[in-house]
């Protein structure tokens, strides 16, 4: 006993914790963004196709959703600390086999190993942030939920595209620095206070499977059409957002290659902080009014060739997109028990993966197929849809 209180005793307060928590999270958001910007510095290297490319993109979700149907709920069930600390090894396997890569085989299994840690890693993290969530600020853990995701897609990506650019050992130095990130995140998890008590069905959770209490499902389809919304416009950035802006503006600075990532993630992380206060319908009225307006804007961009006009939709389309992290990210966080959370957050993160993933894939195939910039076209037209879409289902349900 009197050990069990000096262990305890060494964890990390409640606060600090948090903050650790909401690092780590914002860490693995900005290591998965980092590839986007070296996929062109490997084509030139290897010679792929742009449909290679988003193959590479699709198995890194592809083993994300799997750990995500497989290892969601694991936390619930065995502690948040033993899975934080699993995912966290995976990543620095990950960071390796990307610092060894000599050819296209390696980085697929470098992206699938870091997929699998990442979907191990982001429901456990949502779910210790809503454990940690201080008392005297109950939205805390869903702002954070919303915003440190899509503000590491950004910094990582413009970082990556910074250090590609000015830096020596492009596809090595970036992996570096984040495996150095994980050795801290490593000692984080370590230190951190476990917030979930053990429950039997640990194995059994194990199985793929989705599911949402019956009580929850009606508030999660309410938000389906925003996250698809959403995600399918931060798949076509991730995927293939670099490579249109080489071929449709002639922009081959790899720094570019990040900040198109960036604009998007940065809009969005801003947009989700400035808007935190605001009625959770409001702002996903915010979100799918973004998301349409920023996909028409961009396609006007594409059809004119005016970079102005593109980089205003990509602006535009990111407050949609932060929007829509908050207002979904914030609702899951205040609707859900204790024992539900890690399992909420997995369905919510598979549904978000699966809009992020599949059209980025097709869209891949047709690019070789019709040509990137016709494309890009169409995939830009199909975002506008559904987040007019969404719009229409949000304004539906308020008057409802």
């Amino acid at each position: 006993m009197t050990l069990l209180m000096e262990k305890q005793s060494q964890r990390l307060k409640h606060p600090a914790a948090f903050v650790a928590v909401a690092a780590i999270l914002l860490t693995f958001a900005a290591a998965a963004a980092v590839p986007s910007p070296l996929y062109v510095v490997y084509q030139q290297l290897w010679g792929f196709s742009a449909a290679t490319l988003t193959v590479i993109f699709a198995v890194y979700v592809a083993a994300l959703i799997l750990a995500l149907l497989m290892l969601g709920a694991l936390s619930d069930h065995v502690g948040r600390r033993p899975v934080l600390a699993g995912a966290v090894a995976l990543e620095a396997v990950a960071l390796l086999l990307f610092v060894l890569a000599g050819d296209v085989t390696t980085l697929i299994a470098a992206r699938i190993v870091q997929g699998v840690a990442t979907g191990a890693a982001l429901s456990t993290l949502g779910a210790t942030l809503i454990d940690l969530n201080p008392r005297h600020a109950p939205g805390r853990a869903g702002l954070i939920s919303g915003i440190a995701p899509v503000a590491g897609l950004g910094v990582g990506a413009l970082g990556s595209g910074v250090l590609v650019e000015y830096a020596p050992f492009p596809t090595h130095l970036i992996y570096a620095l984040l495996l150095a990130g994980m050795v801290l995140a490593a000692i984080a998890v370590a230190l951190l206070p476990e917030t979930a008590g053990r429950r039997p069905g640990g194995a059994a959770s194990l199985v793929p499977k989705l599911g949402v209490p019956a009580r929850l499902r009606a508030d999660l389809l309410a938000l389906v059409p925003i996250i698809v919304a959403s995600w399918a416009l931060g798949g076509l950035y991730m995927s293939l957002g670099p490579s249109v802006a080489a071929d449709s503006f002639g922009l081959h600075d790899h720094l570019v290659g990040g900040l198109v990532v960036t604009l998007v993630c940065g809009a969005g992380a801003v947009t989700s902080f400035l808007l935190r206060r605001m009625p959770t319908p409001r702002v996903l009225a915010i979100a799918g009014a973004g998301l349409a307006a920023g996909g028409v804007i961009g396609v006007g961009g594409l059809v004119v060739e005016s970079l102005a006009l593109a980089a205003l939709g990509s602006i535009v389309s990111g407050v949609g997109f932060g929007a829509a992290s908050l207002a979904s990210f914030g609702t899951l966080a205040r609707i859900a028990a204790p024992h539900e959370r890690g399992e909420l957050m997995a369905v919510a993160l598979v549904v978000s993966y699966v809009a992020f993933s599949l059209p980025a894939v097709i869209a891949g195939v047709l690019a070789g197929r019709i040509g990137l910039h016709e494309t890009a076209l169409g995939y830009g037209g199909a975002v506008a849809v559904l987040g007019a879409v969404a719009l229409i289902a949000q304004l539906a349900r308020q008057k409802a």
